[in-house]
């Protein structure tokens, strides 16, 4: 599969909302969980800062941490939107982290519940909601510095102010990332080297009719992602081996150079991990804001043209095997023989690769007695401009910042399979869409939500069925056009009930649906665009008192047309691996109690428990010449119980909170043959409130010092015998190692 910046899963949230069952203040754990409290309007989402748990995210800094509803996630993990609108379109090649991330240059920041997604976007999960920071009419200065004991460091400062008595503002903010991570790579200082630029005006209407906003945002962004290598146990342990430290050392090759040849035009190159060929550039131009109509409705308005040059580079672990002195493979850069652990590596790269969008979200919103309605237009458009993901294999020694291997398959530079499973798709897509939403409060105990939207969604283009053959080129192709158009619809009905003051019942019903998209078509298998429904329905009880409030609920989800490309190892020979499309059902039945006790002034503890069994279903496919069937198999990377228990103290100026999430086991291959343990990942931390202007933080990741692996076991997808993996070495994703971080901010 593609590579996931954003790959860590927690809580199942399945449960949708009703009105005012959870309060809560400082901590919003439950906003990442089932998300009650309120309907999540503008004026409702919390500032920045507040929502610590929902961003917390125990893979990397770069992101938001993604929010499991029992199906598998995305490669771009949760959805992304800024003044309402997705900051990219589609999260390939172009990675929601390289263009947005949590800072002062946002006004505020929260979570979307599930059927607002649906009824705006016609999309499935949670999103996380941003607003860029406006103009504002007094001097205004927010500061940020942050720092970890691994050399991380995060400058992030907006300013805003007026510029004239009849409305004007401005706002400008500038965001700096240079994260060395928790590892050295050997070829450049930092895995995460980002910079966003915001600048824009504001205008303030007289009689606080609305605003008229315009902005401008540049962002520049170079992300690595690395993998560990570990000894494989019978009880889902993963053992650390000698030489390799899991979370401290790199698995990505020692000189960060990779060599393909490109589909495009026939060309050899090589790419370089420690610059452009890994960076995406974007440019937005956001028009938003609002006017109060004389006959009380709100004309609400979000538009953006975004314009981005996306690369990637990276190398994805496939296999480990022991080589001999008589199998021939010497060290690239000295010609030295080499004998002991190889990592067979497969290379991606796609080289800057024009993308266009243009968006715009036109909505009115008016209270009617006591109905809220909103009634709205989304369009989207889309342009990428001959996508490519050129592919090689190469080998690699198994040890901290690997050298590249020459091998008897090679060619002199240490490449091999050329293009084998390149990708390439070219065109555009174009979603236009109508919805309305009501929440209706019916009696003093029975509240409705409602939502509908209608969606069509073209695509045109062209793609290639021609076979991906060794040195693979486009002038080998014959394209085919791609003439695509599909009706959607998408919609939610929620209702609470009081059957006492502080105790009730709420159920709701949750539907999307999906074809497919340009990137469908990539390989020269034909894809399937058989429509993917995905019906979700819960019910449940909730229960407030004056020292806790409970919500609990059962779920019931199913996708179908689930599509994953697998880059598979032959269980046979492990040096022989081919990219597999593969399309399934997933169904997933779930069970969710979240409640928030406050026993006394200042103490706060959120605790939350899901039980699920998410199974695939009608997942068969072709490999190696032989049939595969894995259905009724759990799906991969997601645990049965999952548990969150957040508690925090608050004293005066002080408070001091902790998070505990726990993951039972999970399987790391999709036969299940081969999982993980269960585990923990904490953070805690302490917070200091100097004075109005100044406050302090401190935090750390994985306090109780877990080391591990997590994720998959890559180029296991196939394995059906465990044991012939024990004491063996293999490779995969992990958990952050013991990380302190503190930070300033400054508001002026």
């Amino acid at each position: 599969m593609k590579l996931n910046y954003f790959k860590f899963f927690t809580l199942l949230p399945l449960v949708l909302g009703a009105k005012s069952v959870l309060a809560q203040e400082e901590n919003l754990s439950s906003k990442d969980s089932i998300q009650i409290q309120q309907e999540l309007k503008d004026s409702d989402l919390k500032e920045e800062g507040s929502d610590r748990n929902v961003m917390l995210n125990a893979a990397n800094n770069s992101g938001p941490r993604d929010v499991n509803i029992g199906l598998p996630a995305t490669v771009g993990g949760i959805t992304i939107l800024e003044n309402d609108l997705p900051v990219v379109y589609f999260y390939w090649p172009e990675l929601p982290n390289k263009t947005w991330r949590q800072s002062v240059g946002l006004k505020n920041t929260g979570l979307l519940k599930m059927e607002d997604l649906a009824t705006t976007m016609g999309d499935l999960g949670f999103a996380v909601n941003s607003y860029t920071q406006n103009g504002t009419k007094e001097f205004q200065g927010k500061l940020n510095l942050t720092g970890s004991h691994f050399g991380w460091f995060q400058g992030d400062v907006n300013v805003s102010g007026p510029i004239s008595d009849n409305g004007w503002t401005y706002s400008a903010g500038v965001f700096v990332n240079f994260d060395p991570s928790t590892y050295d790579l050997g070829f450049n200082n930092y895995v995460d080297q980002t910079k966003i630029f915001r600048v824009g005006l504001t205008k303030y209407f007289k009689e606080d009719k609305g605003e008229f906003n315009v902005y401008y945002k540049y962002a520049d962004s170079y992300v690595n992602t690395n993998y560990a290598v570990f000894e494989y146990g019978p009880n889902g342990e993963a053992n650390e081996i000698d030489g390799f430290e899991i979370g401290n050392d790199s698995y990505i090759v020692r000189d960060g150079r990779m060599r393909f040849r490109d589909i495009r035009n026939g060309e050899y190159y090589f790419g370089e991990l420690d610059g452009a060929a890994n960076t995406n550039t974007s440019h937005n131009v956001d028009i938003f804001g609002n006017y109060k109509l004389d006959n009380g409705w709100n004309f609400k308005y979000s538009t953006r043209l975004h314009l981005a040059k996306a690369s990637l580079l990276y190398g994805i672990p496939l296999s480990i095997f022991e080589a001999g002195a008589q199998d021939g493979y010497t060290i690239a850069s000295t010609g030295e023989a080499y004998t002991g652990r190889v990592g067979t590596q497969l290379g991606l790269s796609t080289p800057e690769i024009p993308v266009t969008s243009v968006m715009g979200r036109f909505s009115i919103n008016k209270q009617l007695d006591n109905h809220n309605v909103t009634l709205g237009i989304l369009e989207q458009y889309y342009h990428i401009d001959k996508y490519v993901s050129n592919r090689s294999l190469y080998f690699q020694t198994v040890e901290n910042q690997p050298q590249r291997l020459i091998g008897p398959n090679t060619d002199e530079y240490g490449f091999y399979g050329y293009n084998t499973s390149a990708e390439y798709f070219n065109g555009t897509e174009n979603k236009l869409a109508v919805y309305a939403n009501d929440t209706w409060k019916v009696s003093d105990k029975l509240n409705v939500k409602a939502g509908l939207m209608l969606r069509h969604h073209l695509i045109d283009g062209d793609f290639t069925r021609t076979p991906r053959s060794e040195g693979f080129t486009l002038a080998d192709a014959e394209l085919t056009d791609i003439d695509e158009s599909y009706f959607h619809v998408a919609g939610n009905l929620n209702a609470s009930y009081n059957i006492t003051k502080n105790f009730g019942v709420l159920g709701n019903f949750l539907y999307t649906e999906e074809n497919g998209r340009l990137e469908n078509f990539s390989t020269a298998i034909d894809p399937s665009v058989v429509k993917s429904r995905s019906p979700l329905a819960g019910l449940g009880v909730f229960w407030n008192t004056d020292y806790f409030s409970l919500v609990s609920q059962a779920t019931y989800l199913t996708k179908n047309n689930y599509l994953t490309r697998y880059n598979l190892v032959n269980p046979a020979d492990n040096t022989e691996s081919q990219q597999t499309s593969v399309f399934y059902n997933i169904q997933t039945l779930g069970w969710t109690t979240d409640m928030m006790i406050t026993p006394f002034k200042g103490f706060n503890l959120h605790y939350l428990i899901t039980l699920q069994d998410p199974v695939y279903k009608d997942f068969t496919f072709d490999a190696f010449g032989e049939n595969y069937d894995y259905s009724d198999k759990t799906v991969l990377e997601i645990s049965n119980v999952l548990m969150e228990i957040d508690p925090s103290y608050t004293y005066k100026d002080w408070r001091i909170w902790a998070s505990f999430r726990y993951f039972s086991k999970q399987y790391a291959n999709i036969n299940n043959a081969l999982f993980f343990a269960p585990r923990w990942e904490n953070f805690g931390g302490v917070n200091y409130k100097y004075n109005d202007h100044i406050s302090f933080g401190a935090t750390v990741v994985n306090f109780l010092n877990q080391t591990g692996a997590k994720g998959t076991i890559n180029g296991a997808e196939l394995i059906n015998d465990a044991s012939q993996f024990y004491g063996s070495t293999l490779s995969g994703s992990y958990i952050r190692p013991f990380t302190v971080q503190a930070s300033v901010n400054i508001n002026f």
